[in-house]
Order: structure tokens, then sequence, then C-alpha cells
């Protein structure tokens, strides 16, 4: 009787233990096969391939993980997936040609930048509505990010120099920082201190001082500078360049670039898993999306996707 006990405990044990230690999931948009190809990290293999909307670019999930967003940008509008039933469950009208989209640290909330209306909006992701609208003092806003204490949504335009600061609670740009031509990717150090942001016709990443919301630094980079992850713990800065089909890794204690990883063609937007260790790279114009190991900073695997693979999200 009591090792039958001893063998249950143990087996829920090994079962929960199991379950806990699972790797997580990449998700990937592919614009131009309308689909979202999800990737086992643990085997960097894709286990799945789900149709979604028309056209879909931006690409998130909430903290928990049950739910995928996605900005469909020949529908207008935010697609909202299931993550368990891999099924769109809701669909959210939002303007015209959204862009990259982000949810807030606390998960309450969900930025979406508004190309052609030259607006940011915030959806609230319990009722799937339209909480707020911000215009854009740039033309074309690509990236909507959100500082990690979810005060301060960082804005970059395509037809700008500057990227837009805007005070969520005020609801309105407080501040525009030139950074070069053509403002990109965005990432903030998980403190909060430091923003960095790529400018791809300057092929530059600024670095931002974000208590003086100005730059205090600029990294020469690789030719057209685009997407920007920061490793969890802070230590590195991940810059993909899609004219030289790299990603740049720098070192935010000097500000210098420490390797520069092939990966593909147009490495374009990045996630990065929970862990910190691989870095997944959406290559466009490869179909693939890259697996950089982010201690080596070596390429350790190419996965076929859809066609012009845009984001990446991991949870």
């Amino acid at each position: 009787m009591r090792f039958a006990a001893w063998k249950l405990v143990a087996t829920a044990v090994l079962t929960y233990t199991a379950t806990a230690a699972a790797a997580p999931f990449a998700y990937v948009s592919n614009e131009g096969s309308a689909t979202v190809s999800v990737i086992d990290t643990a085997t960097d293999k894709v286990t799945a391939t789900v149709p979604v909307g028309r056209k879909p670019r931006g690409i998130a999930i909430s903290p928990d993980g049950k739910r995928l967003y996605l900005s469909d940008q020949t529908a207008n509008a935010l697609v909202v997936v299931d993550t368990e039933s891999r099924k769109q469950v809701a669909s959210v009208p939002l303007g015209e040609s959204p862009e990259a989209i982000y949810v807030s640290p606390d998960g309450k909330w969900l930025s979406a930048a508004i190309e052609e209306n030259d607006q940011v909006l915030v959806v609230d992701t319990a009722s799937l509505t339209v909480a707020k609208r911000f215009k854009m003092k740039g033309k074309n806003p690509e990236h909507a990010v959100w500082s990690p204490d979810g005060k301060w949504l960082y804005v970059s335009a395509e037809e700008a120099d500057s990227v837009d600061i805007v005070d969520v609670a005020r609801g309105e740009v407080v501040k525009s920082v030139k950074v070069g031509d053509r403002p990109r990717g965005i990432g903030f150090l998980p403190d909060g201190s430091r923003a960095y942001i790529a400018a791809e016709n300057a092929d530059v990443v600024n670095v931002f001082d974000t208590a003086r919301q100005d730059v205090i630094a600029r990294i020469k980079a690789g030719k057209r500078t685009n997407g920007i992850a920061v490793r969890p713990d802070g230590k590195r800065i991940f810059a993909s360049s899609g004219g030289d089909g790299t990603v740049q890794a720098i070192d935010p204690a000097t500000n210098t670039i420490i390797a520069a990883t092939p990966v593909g063609k147009r490495p374009w937007n990045m996630a990065i898993t929970p862990d910190g260790r691989k870095l997944y790279v959406a290559c466009g114009r490869s179909n693939a999306v890259a697996v950089i190991d982010t201690q080596t900073n070596q390429k350790i695997a190419e996965i076929p996707v859809g066609e012009l693979p845009w984001g990446v999200a991991i949870r």
C-alpha cells in the first residue's frame, strides 16, 4: 500500500516537472502565405501551420500564453487566436494598414501602430475594444513599444527621422527625438533605464537614456538595421540588418558590437526564449527562421516556415 502511494506521488511529481519544464513555442507570422508557423523551441521543428487572416504581420502573445494576437494588414484588423485550439476567436477593427503590435507588461493593453492613419491605438485585451487613440507626429508609424513600467510608448515611423515618446496616462506625444532616417525596431533594458532604437537608412542603433528621454550614444551597425531584441538579463542587445543578412550582438556595458552572425536573407523582427538562450530571427526572403545561440552567437538552426515571415512571438 505504501509502495503504491509512493509510486503515485512520484508519477505525479514527474508529470508536473515535465510539464513545468516544457519548452515554449515560437509563433511566426508569415505575411506571404497568410499563416502562422508554430515552432517547438526544444526541437526547433514546425509542429503546426495555422491559417490566419489575409496578411498577418505584427505578432504578440498574452503573458499567460493563451492568446495570440496578429495584425492583419489587408483586413485592417487585430486577429485573436486561441493558442490551445489554434482557432481564431475574435477580430477587432483597427485602421488602415496596422503594423507591429505589443502587449503591455501587465497584459491589460495592446498597442498597435496604424501606418496610414498616423496613429497608435491601445486595445483593452479584456474587452477587445479600442480604448485609446494617439495621433503621432511621425508619418507611417511601425512600432509602438511599451516601457517596462507600462507608462510610456516609444514609437518609430517609416517616413520620419525621429521617435515619438507617448505619455500613456496623458494620452499624448510629449517629445520627439531625432534618431536617423527611417527608425524601426525598439527594445528596452529590463530595468527601463535604456532603450535601443534602430534607424534603418542610417545603419545605426541609438541608445536612449530614458530618464533624460534623449540619445546618449549611436552605434554603427549593419546595413539597413531593423529589428531589436533584448536578452532577458539585459546583458545583450541584438539588431538585425536586412542589407547584410546578419544579426549584431551589442554589449550594453560598452555599447559596442561584439559579434555579427550571418542568418539569411532580409532578417527582420526577432524574439528570444524566456531563458535568454536562443534568439529566433524571421528571415523574410529566405522563408525561414534562423536560430542563434545567444551565448556563442552562432547560428544553430534554420527552420523553413511560410512565405515572407515578418515577426516572432515566444511563450
